[in-house]
């Protein structure tokens, strides 16, 4: 039976209703996947204690590391698979789709290799706690070994989402994640398998979401069908899609990495501090879900637009997706100002690490509307294939300047306060270079099929857009 016709073209009709109709599902999708992260911790904390909780929470970052950059090139793949579909050449569309599926195969595989072979020393050199080490690589080692799955449901969800299609992956994602609680508590209480059952729910439930979106994609016929017979490399394709989803692989692990030394800065003040941060974190990760799905939404509206070569639509959608998520990223800061001492408590009561939490809220909840700018203007380049210049800036700011200023500072004052200031510090200066570079560069005329000869990206030298 042929699949219901999904695609949405977001080239033709009214911009705003395309550019939120394609972002509400996002959002649910984001939202449904922190509550489950929610309740995945609910459910190891309460059923098999603390030590096999902080085990799990342990490996977070170094699963980020890994899976990252792999999932960067799969967010490539969508910007080059929204282009084509936006130009309607699906002869080369059909060649990125089924290149990007190997590729992701080929990357899913080697991350497993590497994550079952090198995540247990990893962790011992990330100084993990010897209570909880054996139990940490017992997690690692099952999750690692079904990284395939994982990332190839980020690329075919990249693949439906880049054809405008955002409604089928939250479907997918919905389902995956209720069975991924189901199996969580089968395998801990039922099998008594520990943190690897519940590594292996995860597994099994990620399977699951990609099988789902891939029968859609082999059903379908929009332009994004998929032949399991065609899968194979194409190297201009691949080209394309490294350019573009590389950098932002490389932007994610390299942030991850200073991000570690922004906590340890955290842990130096002790559990309060790390406990009220990381009541924060929780807050701040609720609070920015339609700011990134407005940005996932802008990319792909960029990247069709720009292909179909719709110059001024591109520029007219660019600034609604920028304004509307700036003006709500502030007014999500304002509510976050008042209320931060309530929402604190929902997740401690110690009155120490609410302190540590609400202190930290009222530094940066004001000027979420830089980190929104920040993040919009880095899809929108993302989108027109200019995704080295937000790597280079988010790395310099972000990584380099963080990490300078921390360790030059925190010894000095000895205050939380200096670790609280360096994210709004380091979101204006990434916000004042990105918005240079929007405003000065080429960017808009970034792709021209007719110029470009019959694989690439071509940028014009005599077109300089300016506002």
């Amino acid at each position: 039976m042929t699949a219901k016709v999904a695609a949405d073209r977001m080239t033709e009709g009214p911009i705003g209703k395309k550019i939120i109709r394609f972002a509400w599902p996002l959002f649910l999708g984001n939202l449904f996947q922190q509550l489950y992260n929610i309740a995945d911790t609910l459910i190891v904390g309460n059923m098999l204690g603390n030590n096999a909780l902080a085990a799990v929470s342990s490996t977070g970052n170094l699963v980020f590391l890994l899976v990252s950059l792999f999932n960067g090139v799969s967010m490539g793949s969508g910007v080059v698979v929204s282009r084509f579909f936006g130009a309607k050449d699906t002869k080369r569309m059909e060649k990125a789709v089924h290149t990007a599926i190997a590729f992701s195969l080929t990357a899913g595989t080697a991350v497993s290799i590497f994550g079952v072979l090198a995540a247990p020393q990893i962790l011992i050199w990330m100084d993990t706690p010897p209570e909880v080490l054996d139990q940490s690589v017992a997690y690692i080692r099952v999750y690692f070994a079904g990284a395939l799955g994982m990332v190839m449901y980020n690329c075919c969800m990249g693949i439906m989402q880049a054809v405008g299609d955002s409604k089928h992956p939250l479907q997918y994602l919905i389902i995956s994640s209720i069975i991924n609680v189901v199996l969580d508590i089968v395998m801990i209480a039922v099998f008594h398998l520990g943190v690897g059952g519940a590594a292996l729910a995860t597994v099994i439930a990620n399977f699951i979401s990609f099988f789902l979106c891939l029968i859609r994609l082999v059903r379908t016929k929009e332009p994004n069908h998929v032949n399991l017979r065609k899968i194979r490399f194409d190297l201009p394709s691949l080209k394309l899609i490294i350019q573009c989803g590389l950098p932002s692989g490389l932007q994610n692990s390299i942030i991850a990495l200073a991000n570690v030394v922004v906590q340890s800065n955290i842990n130096s003040f002790g559990e309060m501090a790390m406990a009220g941060c990381g009541a924060y974190a929780k807050i701040e990760g609720f609070a920015f879900l339609p700011i990134t799905s407005f940005t996932m939404a802008i990319t792909t509206f960029v990247s069709q637009n720009l292909g179909a070569k719709e110059y001024e639509r591109t520029k007219k959608g660019t600034r609604f997706g920028m304004l509307c998520s700036v003006a709500l990223a502030e007014l999500i800061g304002v509510l976050i100002f008042l209320v931060c001492p309530l929402l604190t408590r929902a997740f401690t009561s110690e009155p120490e690490a609410i302190w540590f939490g609400v202190q930290k809220a009222r530094t940066c909840a004001m000027f979420y509307c830089l980190l929104a700018l920040s993040h919009c203007v880095s899809a929108v380049l993302r989108g027109a294939g200019r995704a080295v210049v937000p790597m280079v800036t988010m790395m310099a700011f972000w990584c380099i300047v963080r990490v300078a200023f921390l360790t030059i500072l925190t010894p000095i004052f000895q205050s939380i306060a200096v670790v609280n200031w360096v994210y709004p510090l380091t979101w204006f200066l990434s916000s004042v270079v990105l918005m240079l570079y929007y405003l000065k560069a080429n960017w808009l005329y970034g792709f021209d099929s007719n110029r470009s000869g019959e694989h690439g990206f071509h940028f014009h030298r005599k077109h300089v857009h300016s506002r």
